[in-house]
């Protein structure tokens, strides 16, 4: 082969690795001048239990060209456009700085300016649900990453409970209520050890219901219903009887004869109160006519309290002041006989005491 030819043959074999040679270096070269880049990967979006802690990740990487001071912020992002964002934590020549009240966040790494500035929060609530963004910026290069944190509550435990009367033949309700836990929750019903639930029997899973049509002895047994959302479960367990409904002809008896029972009582209950009132009318009519038989009868003349008294203290005395001429005794009226019977006696002269007010 000639020389020309051959030189181009070795000028076609080495043309595709210089080329493949300077993409690579035109890569490596974008790369360096792209400057500060967040190389943290994972879900965008983080659901958490209330109670739980969480790292929300941002690890970085500065470009050779990136020669300013690194600053590394967290912040809240506000939904409203138009209001600022809150500043939670940053790190800034060295030093670590916490802003506001927010005492249970830090960073995860000892020394945020080795690529790790990833964020650390302790024991979370329902408040902490938020939008958070981590800015890392080195002059001249800068970049950031958003990360959204859900905080939802566990369901509490259950209650369970059955309603109607679990008698066989007739419709059966299985009821299940979580308290608290955050939406959505999801209620599901289970056999326990007894086999699957009919295809017969409906269940919410919202409202946690259980409807059996047909109750039956197959169907009685353990269940279960187990209350769950995105970050926590929790269970209860009733034990669904089945009773045999009552004998309808020997209700429908007892309900008669009970009702005539209580009849008689009330007859009776009447019957006693009317003798009893009867009789005592009897009583109160005989006893006023025994009353009206004995009284006796009225004085002729009533005579005054006083009256007697001053006759049964001094009898048949007669009075006059002191000093006055009192007639002869020969010329006195006799007492009248009607005033018990005595007879007219003779009277002394008796002096009347104005001081005292009686005779002396």
């Amino acid at each position: 082969m000639s020389g020309p030819s051959c030189r181009r043959c070795c000028c076609l074999f080495w043309f595709p690795g210089l080329l493949l040679h300077t993409v690579t270096l035109l890569s490596s070269e974008f790369r360096s001048s792209a400057g500060m880049q967040v190389t943290s990967t994972g879900p965008q979006t983080l659901q958490k239990a209330k109670g739980e802690s969480v790292t929300l990740g941002c690890s970085y990487e500065p470009s050779p060209y990136d020669t300013g001071e690194l600053d590394i912020e967290w912040s809240v992002v506000s939904p409203d456009t138009t209001q600022k964002d809150e500043m939670l934590i940053s790190f800034t020549g060295g030093n670590k700085y916490i802003h506001g009240n927010h005492n249970t966040l830090s960073f995860a790494a000892a020394d945020p300016s080795q690529g790790d500035a990833s964020l650390f929060i302790a024991a979370l609530s329902p408040a902490y649900s938020a939008t958070y963004q981590c800015k890392v910026k080195k002059s001249p290069g800068v970049d950031t990453r958003k990360m959204t944190l859900v905080v939802l509550v566990k369901p509490s435990v259950p209650k369970c409970w059955a309603e109607g009367g679990q008698l066989v033949g007739h419709a059966a309700a299985l009821h299940c209520h979580s308290a608290t836990g955050s939406a959505p929750l999801k209620y599901q019903w289970r056999r326990e050890g007894g086999g699957a639930i009919p295809a017969t029997a409906t269940q919410n899973s919202l409202t946690g219901e259980l409807k059996i049509s047909n109750h039956s002895q197959s169907l009685a047994g353990i269940y279960v219903c187990e209350a769950n959302n995105a970050v926590g479960a929790e269970h209860c367990r009733i034990n669904l009887r089945a009773n045999t409904p009552p004998n309808r002809a020997a209700v429908i008896v007892g309900t008669v004869v009970g009702s005539l029972l209580l009849i008689i009582i009330l007859l009776v209950f009447i019957g006693l109160l009317f003798w009893k009132l009867r009789h005592r009318f009897d009583y109160e009519k005989d006893f006023s006519n025994d009353i009206r038989e004995d009284a006796p009868p009225p004085e002729s003349r009533p005579v005054s309290r006083h009256t007697s008294r001053s006759a049964s203290r001094h009898p048949q005395v007669a009075y006059s002041q002191v000093g006055e001429t009192r007639p002869d005794v020969g010329h006195r009226r006799p007492l009248s006989t009607s005033s018990g019977g005595f007879s007219p006696q003779k009277s002394t002269a008796v002096e009347y005491d104005s001081k005292y007010g009686h005779a002396v």
